[in-house]
């Protein structure tokens, strides 16, 4: 796979400012990038996306890392991690977290017993066998980047699930806060 094509956004929607796709870039960026890199992937002046950037470090939705005399950006993972976190416990029910939670374990048990593997790993280990035809190595593939996904979203979901009551109760007080102060 292309570098750009991991990192960054290759087609861009005709009603996208410039400012909405160095945004798309920025916040798809899996290692850090400069302005220069950016600003090519964003079909963006250097200028615009330059000012961008110190917008996006400004709100905290970026971080600036310099290397050298080369100044390089990358998104605030800790953050980004939080939102993920917060938007789950936000559209979701505890017990549709939970209903999630068992549907992406009886998912993976089923490759691993249709694979008779315990890990992606072993699976991708297999991709090596030679008596695989291009059908089932495809779909092996698909298995694999599924399960990966699917370990993501568990180890989010898990995060939610602790947190739950926690930010239950603060946007709760947020609440009694309000009223308080609204009488």
């Amino acid at each position: 796979m292309s570098e750009s094509s991991r990192d960054g956004v290759q087609s861009w929607n005709k009603s996208m400012s410039a400012r909405d796709r160095i945004r798309a870039v920025a916040e798809t960026l899996r290692e850090p990038r400069s302005v220069n890199w950016i600003s090519e992937q964003a079909d963006a002046a250097w200028s615009t996306t330059n000012e961008e950037l110190q917008d996006l470090v400004d709100q905290g939705q970026l971080r600036r890392i310099e290397a050298g005399e080369t100044t390089r950006y990358q998104p605030d993972y800790t953050r980004l991690l939080f939102e993920e976190i917060r938007t789950l416990i936000e559209e979701n029910t505890r017990e549709e977290l939970r209903n999630e939670l068992a549907a992406i374990t009886e998912e993976i048990e089923e490759w691993q017993a249709t694979y008779d593997v315990e890990t992606w790993e072993e699976l991708e280990q297999s991709l090596a066998d030679g008596d695989l035809s291009s059908d089932e190595l495809h779909e092996r593939r698909d298995v694999i980047t599924r399960w990966e996904e699917s370990l993501e979203d568990r180890r989010l979901i898990k995060h939610a699930l602790v947190l739950y009551s926690d930010v239950e109760a603060a946007r709760e007080q947020m609440m009694d806060v309000a009223d308080r102060a609204m009488r």
